[in-house]
């Protein structure tokens, strides 16, 4: 079970996405449209995993807001998008992205992208351990 925050600024998309990920047994802290607010939450809560869109309203897009995250907080990101051009995918590989998906996407994708990134962070997490 993981704790996990869902930043996406479409109503019905974010819905599903939390339907789905609560339906695997996570625990979604909240589901928000704003960057901003996702680095507030992410300062507030012990999260597992961000699942954030790219294209949000307001001053701080997508990722602006997971680099501050993962900056800050160690926490991973996994991009949720309708861009896949090579500009934003340039942009967004600089926030070192746990996983990227395109919407609109499957709910096995959404499953097995959480997992491997989750994976992937313990990984990251135990290694960073044994170097100290």
């Amino acid at each position: 079970m993981a704790k996990l925050l869902i930043v996406e600024d479409e109503g019905v998309v974010a819905w599903h996405i939390q339907e789905a990920l609560e339906k695997l047994g996570h625990v979604v802290v909240a589901s928000i449209a704003s960057g901003q607010e996702a680095i507030e939450i992410a300062a507030q809560n012990q999260l597992d995993l961000v699942f954030m869109d790219i294209s949000l309203k307001g001053k701080v897009d997508g990722i602006q807001a997971a680099q501050e995250i993962r900056t800050r907080f160690n926490i991973p990101v996994i991009y949720l998008t309708a861009y896949a051009d090579d500009q934003t995918l340039e942009r967004a590989l600089v926030t070192n992205p746990l996983g990227y998906l395109i919407k609109p996407f499957q709910e096995k994708e959404l499953q097995t992208t959480l997992e491997v990134a989750l994976h992937r962070h313990r990984l990251e997490i135990y290694l960073e351990k044994q170097k100290e």
